[in-house]
């Protein structure tokens, strides 16, 4: 009953931190800005390091079960 909330929250940070991470390697392969008005190089590190953490997140939830 408990792990309900928990593979939600682990779907979640998976999803997002796959979908981020995606986003910002067709952004940054097809040399369009990751976000308007910043530096190519720091935006696109910084959505990269997001996503991953959002990724170790959602494995960490997934360790929870």
């Amino acid at each position: 009953m408990e792990s309900g909330p928990v593979i939600f929250a682990g779907m979640v940070f998976a999803l997002f931190g796959g979908g981020l991470l995606v986003w910002t390697g067709v952004r940054v392969r097809q040399r369009q800005p990751v976000a308007q008005g910043v530096s190519p190089v720091a935006s696109a590190t910084v959505a990269t390091v997001v996503a991953v953490v959002s990724l170790v997140v959602g494995a960490w939830c997934f360790t929870r079960l």
